[in-house]
């Protein structure tokens, strides 16, 4: 393969070069910019008023919204997985460790490996809890068990 002496490439000492420049056209353009906003700033006063205005309420509105989700996630309280609906339905802890991974999206295998027993342990919680909450599939029973305030 023919080399071409156009396309060759940039050796450690070319980066310093290559910073420079464009620092250089960096603050170029920062300049330009500049001189372009105070050319609108003076003939559009009230538009930039209006606009960092309507900046500064979506700062505000931001930080609000960021506050309020954040006080929600750190302020909740764990839930207690309704101890009265559990014992209604027979729900034994086993059981109910089973449902939290479920509802967390685990599959069998992860389950069995969490909990540390087999495979066929975890189908037969699962069936169970089926059962117990009179649901034909997995998805059926989360959507009751979070119904119930079981799981989350």
């Amino acid at each position: 393969m023919k080399r071409r002496p156009h396309l060759r490439r940039f050796t450690s000492a070319s980066w310093p070069v290559i910073l420079v420049y464009g620092a250089a056209l960096a603050a170029g353009i920062l300049v330009l910019q500049w001189i372009e906003y105070q050319h609108f700033a003076r003939t559009h006063p009230g538009e930039v008023r209006i606009a960092l205005l309507a900046a500064l309420f979506l700062g505000v509105g931001i930080w609000v919204g960021a506050q309020i989700f954040r006080g929600r996630a750190e302020g909740e309280t764990p839930a207690d997985g309704n101890p009265k609906a559990q014992a209604a339905l027979g729900i034994s802890p086993r059981e109910k460790d089973v449902l939290d991974l479920l509802a967390a999206g685990f599959s069998n295998k992860e389950i069995a490996r969490e909990l540390g027993v087999s495979p066929n342990t975890v189908k037969t919680h699962v069936a169970r809890l089926l059962e117990k909450l009179e649901a034909d599939r997995r998805t059926q029973a989360i959507l009751k068990a979070r119904e119930l305030g079981l799981v989350r």
